[in-house]
């Protein structure tokens, strides 16, 4: 990497972001292409001092926080917001993340707990680590969540789709109170100043901006461990869905089961599943 590349892609998308573009009037005269470095610093609610250090390259060092502001006012794409966070991690004076004085994160279930998967089928059932990381599920959950992204890629993270894959805001009509206790749970269900959880905080305040960064900064949210959740099938239509969270603190993991809430979702499932009708029966929902 050359000596200011962090410096370089600031301005350069600065200067390909217009004004009206960023809700402010275009002005009369403009010597510079793009929002000039006072607007930026406005937007993001920095000085334009500091973003003047960044773009020339005498602070290499910028907080999560601040890298979250300048993606929302820069409106980048989630490539380009990983893009920045890995120019910020690679910079000389970068101050990548230590783990190594944290507790083992777990990221395989023991065999116990496959079995009991194994013996909850058909039910949408799932188990993660205290950061959201998928370690195993039912082939129900499969067939359920697959379809919505929630399985993608090598290591699949709760937080991570739901922040940042644009297909979980269509299957969760209810996405504010779904990001709001996901958040909850990450901020709070977890060791005390646990750096899996800084990281993938600061990841997720650079890609995700201020929907994620607000929500981690609330203190006052609460994690629930039952409760209902609506989705949006692509092959399945809206579905209406219980769940209740199995601690296993052993592991520092926790078991969620899903299990339909009406007739119309627990024969949609049973048809998603290819189960005989009634494999999954309807819990009536009391709270």
């Amino acid at each position: 990497m050359s000596d200011n590349e962090l410096g370089r892609f600031l301005r350069g998308r600065r200067e390909a972001v217009g004004p009206e573009q960023a809700g402010l009037p275009a002005g009369l005269r403009r010597r510079t292409p793009g929002l000039r470095r006072a607007e930026l610093a406005t937007l993001a609610g920095i000085s334009v001092e500091y973003l003047t250090r960044l773009e020339q390259g005498r602070d290499r060092n910028p907080s999560a926080q601040v890298l979250g502001a300048l993606a929302d006012a820069l409106q980048l794409t989630l490539h380009d917001r990983l893009l920045l966070r890995r120019l910020t991690k690679e910079a000389p004076d970068g101050d990548p993340l230590v783990c190594a004085a944290a507790p083992p994160l777990s990221r395989t279930a023991r065999p116990t707990v496959r079995a009991v998967l194994d013996r909850l089928e058909p039910t949408p059932a799932v188990v993660v680590n205290w950061v959201g990381d998928v370690i195993a599920h039912t082939h129900g959950y499969a067939q359920l969540f697959g379809p919505l992204g929630v399985l993608d890629g090598d290591a699949p993270n709760l937080v991570r789709h739901l922040f940042t894959d644009p297909r979980a805001r269509e299957a969760y009509p209810d996405w504010e109170r779904e990001a709001d206790e996901l958040v909850a749970q990450l901020r709070h269900e977890v060791p005390l100043r646990d750096p899996y959880v800084a990281e993938l905080a600061e990841e997720l305040t650079v890609t995700a901006g201020a929907e994620f960064a607000d929500r981690f900064a609330d203190l006052g949210a609460t994690p629930r461990r039952v409760g209902s959740r609506r989705v949006t099938h692509p092959q399945a239509g809206p579905l209406r869905l219980l769940y209740e969270t199995l601690a296993l603190p052993e592991d520092g993991q926790r078991l969620v089961v899903h299990l339909p809430a009406d007739e119309a979702t627990a024969t949609a499932l049973d048809r998603l599943t290819g189960r005989r009708p009634g494999a999954l029966r309807a819990v009536a929902d009391t709270g």
